[in-house]
């Protein structure tokens, strides 16, 4: 399935717009301690970098997403907040919790106040009552099965933040430009439809990312000296 009309194409466009106001800005998804440890030190590093970020996301929020997307489509409530938990628990690190329930809280207050969905207004709450996390890709998921948008433009507009994040981080901490982050972009997205291949037919209990640098990235973060990003 793909978008079928100009207005659904634009709703991808929006839900996608690095300026959606969720707070992105202030994560850098390990970059910062990549580059303290020099892991990343040039163009060619920081494209590697994105490649195994995105990589790891579909492993693991790919998945989430896509049986979130079922579950709203299926109208089981229950089972996008037993996703939610699980997707959770799986973020290693406080840091990495932290910064996909503060971007998915805001993820889902924001479109809750124009989609009038009953499903996003009841997940909301339900992150406000402290009975689930409150994941941004399950927003991500509500918001796209909500307005009819099938769960390939989800993943494929959840991929792209992932990417874009670390690269609008790297224009503020690295010397690189924006025609070197855009070129990087236009690589990495390259690798989007075999990700998505890859995780298409995974269950809930595949889900994982094996990508022990990111791990040890994060704790190094929690304890820099300097840190311009939450995470």
């Amino acid at each position: 399935m793909s978008t079928q009309s100009i207005t659904e194409l634009m709703r991808v466009m929006q839900f996608g717009d690095s300026t959606l106001p969720v707070g992105g800005f202030a994560f850098s998804n390990g970059l910062e301690s990549a580059l303290q440890t020099e892991i990343v030190h040039d163009v060619k590093t920081l494209e590697e970098f994105v490649k195994v970020a995105c990589a790891q996301a579909a492993g693991v929020e790919g998945v989430a997403l896509l049986h979130a997307h079922k579950a709203y489509l299926d109208k089981d409530f229950d089972r996008l907040l037993e996703i939610d938990q699980e997707l959770w628990l799986r973020r290693v690190g406080e840091e990495q919790q932290q910064m996909t329930v503060k971007m998915g809280k805001k993820f889902g207050e924001l479109t809750n106040k124009f989609m009038g969905d009953e499903v996003m207004e009841k997940w909301v709450q339900a992150i406000r009552d402290e009975k689930t996390p409150g994941c941004f890709p399950i927003a991500h998921a509500i918001t796209f099965a909500g307005q009819g948008l099938p769960a390939r433009d989800a993943f494929a507009v959840h991929q792209y933040g992932v990417a874009a994040m670390i690269l609008s981080a790297a224009l503020r901490i690295m010397r690189v430009d924006h025609y070197q982050t855009q070129a990087v972009l236009f690589e990495v997205n390259k690798q989007a439809d075999s990700d998505f291949e890859r995780i298409s037919n995974m269950q809930l209990d595949d889900m994982c990312g094996f990508a022990p640098i990111f791990d040890v990235l994060v704790t190094h973060h929690v304890n820099a000296h300097v840190r311009m990003f939450m995470n």
